[in-house]
């Protein structure tokens, strides 16, 4: 465990090095800024949701751009060699890169919730403190599932480029159209049908995650035995995509 954890540490400090996280979270407050600034109560139920919006857009960017780099880049400049030299196993190496990306994305989106919701508490004078607790938990269950799966396809493809692009349009459309999909499924003929419907349930339903609605028209917050449901679902796509990313690392040649 200490292995994994001093990669982790490496991953989490090179993240903060780049300019990425900082030029998203100032895009990111100048919107929720204007949040602030806005008086009719209406408006800032729209500005929450684009803010909301903003926030997963930037984390999901923030989650696959760093995971899809750590691999290829260590190949490129060669530094995997003395790391597994130390001596290193390619699965510790493997999960410490995820270890690493995963805090730093769950630090990222803390500093996120935590000046969107100190700005929208200041202008609906109430804060919704276990509201946004669950909507952070749950959020970054989804970015683990996205990390593991960008480590995976940093293995499987050749360049992070359009490693990156994939994964995104993949957790876009495990976002926002695969809810719908066992009713395309329903109108559709054989063998389209049984198709679709093993897509609905094999792929990762990242909106079990999701929370906007919750947090945009301050809703209860949903009861925690749902959350603990949400956890162990994400963890174990988590640890299917790290499982098999570790069985093709440790067959795939570095040189």
């Amino acid at each position: 465990m200490s292995k994994i954890f001093a990669v982790a540490g490496v991953v989490f400090m090179e993240l903060y090095r780049r300019k990425d996280f900082y030029v998203l979270f100032i895009l990111t407050a100048l919107i929720t800024v204007v949040l602030g600034a806005v008086g009719d109560q209406q408006a800032v139920g729209y500005l929450k949701e684009i803010c909301l919006l903003l926030i997963w857009v930037s984390s999901l960017v923030i989650a696959i751009t760093t995971a899809a780099r750590q691999i290829p880049a260590e190949r490129e400049s060669r530094t995997i060699f003395p790391l597994l030299a130390k001596p290193v196993s390619r699965a510790q190496v493997l999960l410490g890169k995820f270890a690493g990306c995963w805090l730093a994305s769950g630090v990222a989106l803390l500093v996120f919730y935590i000046f969107f919701g100190l700005v929208a508490a200041s202008r609906e004078h109430e804060l919704h403190l276990e509201l946004y607790a669950q909507a952070v938990w749950l959020h970054w269950q989804a970015l683990g599932i996205v990390t593991a799966l960008t480590l995976l396809g940093s293995l499987v493809l050749s360049a992070p480029a359009p490693n990156i692009t994939i994964v995104f349009i993949i957790s876009v459309g495990c976002l926002y159209v695969s809810r719908y999909l066992h009713l395309v499924a329903a109108r559709m003929t054989e063998p389209g049908q049984t198709i679709t419907g093993v897509i609905y349930y094999t792929v990762p339903q990242l909106w079990f995650f999701d929370q906007r609605a919750l947090v945009i028209h301050n809703w209860p917050a949903i009861a925690w035995i749902w959350v603990g449901l949400a956890t162990v679902y994400g963890a174990l796509y988590s640890g299917f995509f790290l499982f098999a990313a570790c069985l093709i690392f440790r067959r795939k040649a570095l040189n």
